[in-house]
């Protein structure tokens, strides 16, 4: 463990000092696109101005035949377009994959200062963190990168659940951990084929009544405590908790339903792998204008934020005051990015 005078100094010379505190930006979906197909790649200046992250993805749903041409791909990408206040993002290959070393190498190298954060994926432990935040510095320096390129880590393992807490905390690159239930699934011997989302099976019953009837049931969410937990972890770390991936496209409604879950329970946003989402995601990672309107409206009776007062019948003290600018803060950050959500919320 770094002692604290140790924390915020570059781990290479010349590499740029770390930041203190992470940008304050707007991050309601990553979206990600296969840098391979060169099609898609093609949509990407205008699709830059419709998403808050833009995300080459290298790893999963790539064919190893095509993970050279995705990190190439990715970095015309990169080159050629201006992304403005958009996140520029990659996700690189496991650290256990052939390939991880030359898409840090090759991409820290052609566009380094374009990078906004390396998303790493199946991480176990702070051992991970540790070892990239090396290889990042040593890279900065080599070519000369301005300001740290930040790292984003996904926690799909059950080493990594337990380890969460180590893992948010171990480096000042980290910028947040996203749920990836696919793989988490699979590590935990979970009994679900699905992408993120519910299941039928996994619910509570009633009750059985006096007379035989149907006894209604409700599906639960299987992702609950993993998310809770990792939003503690981040939360207490200063870094930002999302959840990642939806997989059915065909249905909306559950996914909308998820994404809502993650954000109630403190995620900032969420991964849009298909253009329907990012409309999902904009939607529930922007807070409702009726919370908002009540919350300027607890703020302007509680101008200090200490006492307490009756709105609409319902007591608000210090603990409501300090939830009600929670909701007010993001939504002066969204409005700040988002010219439709500045004129829903009246900014």
């Amino acid at each position: 463990m770094k002692l604290p005078n140790q924390f915020y100094r570059p781990l290479a010379i010349g590499a740029p000092a770390p930041l203190r505190e992470l940008p304050v930006k707007v991050e309601r979906m990553i979206h990600f696109v296969p840098p391979h197909l060169e099609k898609l790649r093609a949509k990407v200046p205008e699709l830059a101005k419709q998403v808050d992250v833009v995300l080459g993805n290298l790893e999963d749903a790539i064919p190893a035949d095509a993970k050279e041409a995705a990190r190439a791909g990715f970095i015309e990408m990169a080159k050629a377009g201006d992304f403005g206040s958009t996140g520029l993002w990659t996700r690189m290959n496991a650290l256990n994959s052939p390939w991880a070393l030359d898409d840090m190498i090759e991409i820290v190298g052609a566009v380094g200062d374009k990078l906004d954060v390396v998303m790493l994926p199946k991480v176990e432990g702070p051992w991970d963190i540790a070892y990239l935040d090396q290889l990042l510095a040593q890279l900065e320096a080599r070519n000369g990168v301005k300001k740290p390129i930040l790292i984003h880590a996904i926690l799909e393992t059950a080493e990594g659940v337990k380890n969460v807490d180590a893992i948010a905390s171990c480096s000042p690159r980290m910028h947040g951990i996203s749920l990836g239930p696919a793989d988490l699934a699979a590590s935990r011997a979970m009994k679900t084929t699905r992408v993120g989302g519910g299941h039928p099976d996994y619910k509570v019953i009633a009750d059985a009544g006096e007379e035989p009837a149907p006894r209604p049931t409700y599906q639960q969410d299987l992702w609950h405590y993993t998310i809770a937990k990792m939003v503690d972890a981040c939360a207490s770390a200063g870094i930002k908790a999302f959840y990642g991936p939806f997989g059915d496209f065909s249905d909306p409604t559950a996914c909308e339903a998820q994404f809502r879950n993650a954000f109630l329970l403190g995620c900032a946003g969420a991964w849009s792998l298909h253009p329907s989402q990012i409309v999902i995601a904009k939607k529930v990672f922007s807070p409702d204008a009726a919370e908002v309107a009540f919350a300027r409206r607890v703020l302007e009776a509680m101008p200090d934020g200490t006492g307490a007062v009756m709105i609409d019948g319902r007591m608000q003290d210090d603990a409501t005051w300090k939830q009600a600018k929670v909701i007010v803060d993001l939504a002066k950050q969204v409005a700040a990015t988002d010219s439709d959500y500045a004129k829903i919320y009246g900014f």
